[in-house]
C-alpha cells in the first residue's frame, strides 16, 4: 500500500515534496517492524536527505529521521553510528522542542540502552534517571514510557549488581504494567521473569531478557 503512494506521490508531487519524504520515511518505519533493516535503512536515509533540503537539518521531522536512523542502526549493531544519530537528534531536539519534551526524552531513553548496550553503565544510568524524572513530570508515574523506563533501571541495577535498588524498580514496573496492561500482558511477563531471575540464586548464570526499548518515538509523516 505505502509503495504505491510513494509511487503516485512521487508522479504528482516530486520526489522532493514533503508529503512524498513523509511516506518514505513511513515505509522506512514498515521495513524496520519486518525486521528488513537494510530497507528500513536505505528509506530512512533518503528521507533524511530529502529533508535536510528541503525542511532544513534542524526542522523536527528532519530530526525524526535522524533518530529513526538511530534505531535502525541500533539493531543493525552499528553502534558508533547508532550513537551519532542519538547525539544528534537529542541535541536538535532539545533545541527546538526543550528538555522535558517527550520526543526528547524518547531519544534520552534510547541512549540509555544504547549505552547499557556498550557496557558503560554509569552514562545508561544518567540518561535512564533524566528519561524517569522527565517522563514522571510530563506523562505521570503510571503511564507505559514510565514504567518502561523503571524497567530499564531495572535492569541495568542488576547489572551493576545493585540487587535492592532493581528489585525496588522491578516491582514498581510490575505493580505499573499490571494495572495498566494486565497480567497477561507481555510486558507485565518480562518484568515478572526479570524479578524472578533476580530472586534466584542462579540469577547471574541465566541469560537476561534485556530492557524494552522505546519505539513510540518513531514519527511519521
Amino acid at each position: 500500500m505505502l509503495d504505491r503512494t510513494l509511487e503516485g506521490r512521487e508522479k504528482a508531487l516530486g520526489c522532493s515534496h514533503t508529503l512524498t519524504l513523509g511516506t518514505v520515511n513511513n515505509l522506512g518505519l514498515v521495513y524496520w517492524n519486518q525486521g528488513k533493516f537494510s530497507e528500513a535503512e536505505a528509506m530512512h536515509n533518503r528521507a533524511l536527505e530529502g529533508r535536510e533540503k528541503v525542511l532544513g537539518c534542524d526542522h523536527t521531522s528532519t530530526l525524526d529521521t535522524v533518530n529513526n536512523l538511530g534505531v535502525v542502526y541500533w539493531n543493525q549493531g552499528k553502534f558508533s553510528e547508532a550513537e551519532a544519530m542519538y547525539n544528534r537528534a537529542l541535541e536538535g531536539r532539545e533545541k527546538a522542542l526543550g528538555r522535558d519534551y517527550t520526543s526528547t526524552l524518547n531519544t534520552v531513553n534510547n541512549l540509555g540502552l544504547l549505552y547499557k548496550n556498550q557496557g558503560k553503565l554509569g552514562e545508561a544510568e544518567t540518561m535512564f534517571d533524566r528519561a524517569l524524572e522527565g517522563y514522571e513530570k510530563a506523562l505521570g508515574r503510571s503511564h507505559t514510557l514510565t514504567l518502561d523506563t523503571i524497567h530499564n533501571l531495572g535492569v541495568l541495577y542488576k547489572d551493576q549488581g545493585k540487587f535492592e535498588e532493581a528489585e525496588t524498580m522491578f516491582n514498581r514496573a510490575l505493580d505499573g504494567f499490571q494495572s495498566a496492561l494486565g497480567q497477561s500482558h507481555q510486558k507485565t511477563q518480562t518484568v515478572t521473569y526479570d524479578l524472578q531471575l533476580l530472586h534466584s540464586s542462579q540469577v547471574s548464570q541465566t541469560p537476561e531478557t534485556g530492557p524494552l526499548i522505546v519505539t513510540s518515538n518513531w514519527a511519521g509523516v
